[in-house]
């Protein structure tokens, strides 16, 4: 099976450069590259296989297809929704955030 076409909201790509800018700055070059890593291998996981994320947040939102795959070393979740001829990145946010609260802005 081949993998599916990631399409990437203004808002996780807003949530990836903010992580990114705070790994940079507070721990340096070394660690923020560790973490693109980590959002780029997450990626071609949630393309290559979409069914193995999480749908535990879909049932506390109400948000039927809403899967989110954790970061392998960081503390994030990549949220996500698949589509027919797509997967759709909706957020990428720290897993210690009030998740309801970001998720239903």
């Amino acid at each position: 099976m081949s993998a599916k076409r990631l399409v990437q909201s203004a808002l996780a790509q807003s949530d990836v450069e903010a992580a990114v800018d705070y790994y940079f700055r507070e721990a340096g070059a070394d660690v923020a590259r560790r973490f693109i890593d980590a959002i780029a291998t997450a990626f071609r996981t949630i393309g290559s296989r979409p069914a193995t994320g999480s749908p535990r947040h879909a049932h506390e939102l109400n948000i039927p297809g809403l899967r989110s795959q954790r970061l392998k070393r960081f503390p994030y979740l990549v949220f996500y929704v698949e589509r027919a001829d797509h997967i759709y990145l909706w957020r990428v946010l720290h897993a210690q955030r009030d998740m309801a609260a970001w998720l239903g802005e």
